[in-house]
């Protein structure tokens, strides 16, 4: 049911005001879905804009096959080691842990110095270096008491207990901070650059039309933090601007960046990212038709996504939601979508924040219902592996 009177503090104003929107409350969905083959559901959402329909008929389904870990405080970056074990860092108390994905096991690796968590920000995403093998660097985008930044560390797991983290070493620094839209999102590219989604910081929107600003952006660096070669201007690592707060990034096999990013009040979207593109916000809040800006490929109502991390996985995205408390697959066929999204997992885990691609046809899925958002359910916060099948 829906509660009145509760507050998603993330949607707000142009001007920056909180809107008040309600949240599902009530008991936990039927536990007979936890370990079933799910079928896709109608896709004739409300307020759902699919894109042209290229084959209609094109469904797959997932099956949740395990619980890789469970009782995580705050989850939200989560890294893959080689040899399919977890780094998974919390938002709110800043800490990484191992996670053994034989047994669950959790090792804490200690406390990432200088978070200062507070609403949306704290301990956000992580990401391996292309040469971790060789380099042990371990990269986190997180929020200090004056802003937020990317910073590496070395992370040597031949220690005692599970390893140790080395001090954090800042790459980039400045990029806006607030208590709503901090982005987080880190991934390294296939061009062994590395791509940060950074939020307007609740500002409004000002900054994002700035490209003289860090924030609202999506930002591509060398793993020094220097401005990626080729960048859309010059000496700045800005490569896309006019976002209101990207939280996934993934790229399909040839090549092409797709960005998740949180709407206002009406369209929540699914963008494919080039090279100096303007993407509206705050002047276009989803499809505008207008020149000058970029349209998403797709749309959904807020209360059906609210979407942070996505992952690419036989042929299509796959697409994380918080509020819609849901997991989205979205066919591609190029740049634009094959058939209209699937939904999956309505409401029986409750808020999804990270996906991840692990190996072929298996995905890696966590929650995210201890961020003070959420019903929190017995086990939560928890990782769970997927099974894909492909139509």
């Amino acid at each position: 049911m829906w509660s009145a009177g509760e507050v998603e503090p993330r949607r707000s104003t142009p001007g920056g005001t909180p809107v008040p929107h309600r949240r599902r409350t009530g008991p936990a969905r039927a536990a007979a879905l936890l370990a079933a083959v799910l079928l896709p559901a109608a896709t004739a959402c409300t307020g759902l804009s699919p894109g042209p329909a290229v084959n209609p008929g094109a469904t797959g389904a997932v099956r949740v096959s395990a619980t890789v870990a469970q009782d995580l405080d705050t989850p939200w970056g989560i890294a893959l080691l080689p040899g399919g074990d977890l780094l998974a860092g919390s938002r709110d108390t800043g800490r990484i842990a191992r996670i053994a994905t034989a047994d669950g096991a959790k090792t804490d690796l200690g406390a990432v110095p200088g978070v200062a968590a507070g609403g949306e920000g704290g301990l956000l995403g992580l990401a391996l270096s292309p040469a971790y093998a060789t380099d042990q660097l371990v990269y986190a985008y997180l929020t200090t008491a004056t802003d937020n930044r990317v910073v590496r560390l070395r992370y040597d797991p031949s220690g005692p207990a599970g390893g140790q983290l080395g001090p954090p070493q800042a790459i980039l620094t400045g990029i806006p901070k607030g208590t709503y839209h901090d982005g987080g999102r880190i991934a390294f590219g296939p061009d062994g650059m590395l791509y940060a989604g950074a939020g307007d910081s609740g500002q409004g929107g000002a900054i994002a039309q700035d490209t003289g600003s860090l924030g609202g952006k999506i930002l591509r660096m060398t793993p020094d933090g220097a401005p990626a070669p080729g960048n859309p201007f010059p000496g700045s690592v800005v490569y896309s601007y006019g976002h209101r707060n990207v939280q996934g990034l993934t790229w399909d096999p040839q090549g092409r960046l797709w960005a998740s990013e949180f709407g206002q009040n009406t369209w929540d979207e699914l963008n494919l990212i080039r090279p100096g593109g303007n993407y509206g916000w705050p002047l276009v809040e989803g499809t505008g038709n207008r020149e000058g800006f970029v349209d998403p490929v797709v749309t959904w109502h807020t209360d059906v996504a609210s979407p942070s991390g996505i992952a690419y996985a036989d042929g299509a995205i796959w697409m994380a939601a918080l509020r819609g408390t849901r997991l989205w697959r979205i066919p591609l066929s190029g740049t634009t979508t094959a058939a209209p999204p699937q939904e999956f997992l309505n409401g029986t885990y409750g808020r999804l924040r990270t996906v991840l691609t692990d190996g072929d046809g298996t995905l890696l899925l966590s929650t995210s219902n201890t961020d003070g958002r959420g019903d929190v359910r017995p086990g939560d916060d928890r990782v769970l592996r997927l099974r894909v099948q492909a139509p």
